[in-house]
């Protein structure tokens, strides 16, 4: 099937998407968990994996709990130099499945300033998601993020 959505629901996908956003630029981490299923899963890949068809992930998160074990880490437990993000996502392609859930791709770079410096491009790929309708909420039930460089920072904080 290849259909396109509805305008109804492509806007509630491109709010899916700017909430997305502002919960990792504003930062409010503790929500970003809820945007996703239950058992959604968060892949981060390099594009050389992914081209490959290599299982293996820089990140590799496969419940809302792990999403959430990850940012209590990242928020309490771990030490680094503060910095802000800043994500720019594209309007997504997009294509409807039998089953009435969403096939998304779209394009993204993530800026990161630190305090006391220029800001720098942190990451930037493409985001291969499957959205999917979950107590009447747009959820990801899969976000697979590919970033282009083989090259990255080395740690990768929050999520992308």
């Amino acid at each position: 099937m290849n259909v396109t959505p509805d305008l109804a629901l492509r806007a509630e996908i491109q709010d899916l998407y700017a909430e997305y956003a502002s919960c990792l630029n504003e930062p409010r981490f503790e929500e970003w968990p809820e945007l996703f299923c239950k058992t959604g899963q968060y892949k981060l890949v390099p594009r050389e994996n992914h081209t490959a068809g290599l299982g293996l992930a820089t990140i590799a998160l496969s419940s809302r709990a792990m999403m959430k074990d990850r940012i209590y880490g990242a928020s309490n437990t771990l030490f680094h130099a503060p910095y802000y993000q800043r994500h720019i996502i594209s309007l997504p392609r997009l294509r409807l499945e039998e089953d009435g859930s969403v096939r998304a791709t779209t394009n993204y770079v993530v800026f990161r300033t630190k305090y006391d410096a220029m800001t720098d491009i942190l990451n930037a790929g493409v985001y291969h998601d499957h959205i999917v309708r979950e107590n009447g909420a747009l959820r990801f039930a899969e976000k697979l993020c590919v970033y282009d460089s083989e090259l990255i920072p080395n740690s990768i904080i929050y999520p992308i």
